[in-house]
């Protein structure tokens, strides 16, 4: 066995680790990596508000709806079928549903040229929401239809808000928890669905604390933000019906709903929070309905609010005669 002297050994080391410095674990100088390429860069197109006809200063239908029922009782009331076709209607004009909440926030993100609408329900009645044996809302019941109709629709989803007293849904603890779960709102209609008009300013403010206490206790954390005026009737002092505390409980609506009358403005011009309007929804054919403000709107399409498909601005025509309002300024993008 040949034995080299200990200096060649370490030349010959030496040079292989010149050669590759990773196979000796040594600290020979090495050629610099490759710089990393950059991350590719990704662009959204933002929709051009003009090739949509974008004008968020238009008119939000909110309708509004009470029972389901294959008799109808009265002319806030309306069959499965006719509730059904209405939602074909919606969908076929371009309208896209969010809840009461989101439209006061301005919150309004929906697909470029559609329309928003708002679904409200009054009284929270086991027509509008029960529960079958599966644990699933029962067919028919308007719950049951909006979700059977955003599986057929998936552009459509399956969000309404729903105006609840102290004893909702016939009692049923899963109800609240499931509406929030599936993302409705959940909005006041007072404790027992009282003329706030004929209460004293001490009924008003319990009305409406226990009102928000007891869907807290069956909702946990869900916010209340919203309240429908039972009978449309305001207190004498309508700063009431948007905040007070009794009992420990203290509310505060961000808007305050209106029974029946036209389509309401848009969040971002100046209409009055404390009064939005809202379209009745019923027996066949009524004054003023749904389908006489649909009908309307149709008529007119610069009148109805179309979106520009970008929540982070407001288009609107330049020509318009009034362009966003208070903090919504700072958003304006006339064209």
């Amino acid at each position: 066995m040949v034995r080299y002297p200990v200096s060649i050994v370490r030349v010959v080391v030496a040079a292989l680790c010149a050669i590759g410095a990773a196979a000796c674990g040594g600290t020979a100088e090495t050629a610099p990596a490759p710089p990393a390429p950059p991350p590719p860069v990704t662009t959204t197109a933002r929709p051009d508000p003009a090739a949509v006809g974008a004008d968020e200063l238009g008119q939000v239908p909110i309708l509004m709806y009470h029972q389901l029922s294959a008799q109808p009782a009265g002319e806030y009331d309306q069959t499965p079928a006719e509730f059904r076709g209405e939602l074909d209607r919606l969908y076929r004009e371009g309208y896209r549903p969010i809840t009461a909440a989101q439209y006061i926030a301005g919150s309004i993100d929906i697909p470029a040229g559609t329309h928003p609408v708002v679904l409200t329900f009054d009284d929270s009645t086991t027509s509008q929401l029960r529960f079958g044996p599966d644990g699933r809302p029962a067919p028919g019941c308007a719950v049951a239809i909006l979700e059977e109709f955003a599986a057929a629709h998936p552009d459509f989803p399956a969000r309404a808000t729903f105006y609840v007293t102290n004893d909702p849904f016939g009692g049923d603890p899963r109800a609240l928890p499931y509406l929030a779960a599936h993302g409705h709102e959940i909005g006041s209609h007072t404790a027992t669905h009282a003329n706030l008009a004929e209460s004293d300013p001490a009924r008003v403010r319990h009305e409406l604390a226990s009102n928000v206490a007891a869907i807290g206790t069956a909702a946990p954390g869900v916010p209340v933000r919203t309240l429908a005026l039972p009978l449309g009737m305001a207190p004498e002092d309508p700063a009431l019906a948007r905040a007070g505390t009794a009992g420990g409980t203290s509310y505060r609506f961000d808007a305050v709903m209106l029974v029946g009358a036209n389509p309401a403005p848009s969040p971002f011009g100046a209409g009055d929070q404390g009064a939005v309007p809202r379209i009745r929804s019923g027996l066949g054919a009524v004054p003023f309905d749904s389908a006489y403000w649909l009908d309307q709107l149709a008529a007119e399409p610069g009148s109805r609010f179309t979106s520009d498909g970008d929540p982070d601005r407001i288009s609107f025509p330049r020509d318009s005669a009034d362009g966003p309002t208070g903090r919504w300024a700072g958003q304006a993008q006339p064209y």
